[in-house]
């Protein structure tokens, strides 16, 4: 009976140490914050609002369509 007692014992503290180290565990499969998307005012493609240039209030996905836009 003693023997059964102290498996059990053991069973449970294996169980709960295996529980406090998957808490522990960050996980990886978590994706990023989503960053803001804007559209570029001279061919309308979508990109992230870190890669855009912004002059005059508009969003450009690059110098040369700023240049064109705003000499409209």
């Amino acid at each position: 009976m003693s023997r059964l007692l102290f498996l059990l014992v053991v069973v449970v503290v294996v169980y709960l140490l295996l529980r406090s180290y998957r808490r522990k565990t960050p996980k990886q499969d978590v994706p990023g914050a989503a960053e803001e998307m804007v559209r570029c005012a001279q061919c309308g493609v979508h990109l992230p609002k870190s890669e855009s240039i912004l002059a005059g209030g508009n969003y450009y996905c690059c110098d040369a369509h700023r240049r064109e836009h705003t000499s409209k």
